[in-house]
């Protein structure tokens, strides 16, 4: 299950999203993660689930590596669909003990479950495309108009960079200790979920202790290379924009006017 893990994780491959800029494809997943919340209207998840399969496609990202990862998921959307079918005011469709399933609460579940899964999906295709430094380094660049407000725009996106980098680690780190308390007997897989539950506790506490281990090598690693902060900071290579890029950015464009149109206007 640990292994099925792939988000946040970089997947290496030549594409055409892999050589687009950070910064156009942060502005990309930002303008495709506002696009999903605008409309309940069916013609505008038509044009999303048009723009993320190309997407995907040009990519070069396997659909089969996209969706192992969606299986960790899986339990979040559930509850998400049956709180919303549930707990959505409407009219009745039928009862199920003393709870009542209403008609508006299953077109909510079914919006909200599609939403999920795009915003997953387009979410994840970032970190697929982009290494741990690009994305450091493009989100550091939009974010510098905060440094007049005295955000620390450097260190947040430090911040971002280390805990993508720590994701593979700690998957590793995880499935190392599930094997060796599975080795002692330890089951995972059987009981109810109370059950479970207390037998991730054997888990939890050394993950945490060889987390902060870890967290306080990088510290010691930092302040042993004098690192103090990005004020002064040269990049060893300079973003910049290219002609792919302006591509990218005017299909973004486009696909956010055809959703405004789709949604203000189409009938379904």
């Amino acid at each position: 299950m640990i292994r099925e893990i792939t988000v946040g994780q970089y997947y290496q491959t030549e594409s055409v999203l892999h050589s687009l800029d950070p910064r156009t494809k942060l502005t990309g997943v930002l303008v495709y993660l506002v696009s999903l919340f605008l409309f309940n209207s069916i013609s505008v998840y038509i044009i999303a689930t048009v723009f993320l399969v190309s997407t995907i496609a040009l990519s070069r990202v396997p659909v089969s590596y996209i969706l192992k990862g969606m299986r960790s998921m899986v339990f979040i959307l559930l509850l998400t669909v049956v709180f919303n079918v549930f707990l959505t005011p409407g009219v009745p469709v039928f009862t199920f003990w003393k709870l009542q399933v209403t008609r508006e609460g299953l077109v909510v579940a079914g919006y909200t479950a599609v939403r999920l899964i795009y915003l997953i999906i387009g979410s994840s295709l970032l970190t697929f495309t982009t290494t741990p430094n690009n994305l450091t380094d493009g989100l550091e660049s939009l974010l510098k108009p905060l440094k007049a407000f005295r955000v620390p725009v450097h260190e947040v996106a430090m911040m971002m960079s280390i805990a993508l980098r720590f994701i593979p680690i700690l998957l590793d780190e995880t499935d190392k200790i599930m094997k060796a308390q599975q080795a002692r007997g330890a089951d995972f897989e059987h009981g109810n979920i109370l059950r479970r539950a207390k037998a991730l506790v054997p888990i939890l506490v050394p993950l945490f202790v060889s987390a902060f281990r870890r967290a306080n090598d990088l510290a010691m690693a930092m302040e042993a290379r004098c690192y103090r902060g990005g004020d002064g900071r040269s990049k060893m290579k300079p973003l910049k924009y290219k002609g792919r890029d302006i591509a990218a950015f005017i299909i973004l464009i486009v696909y956010f006017a055809a959703v405004i149109a789709a949604g203000r206007f189409s009938p379904l």
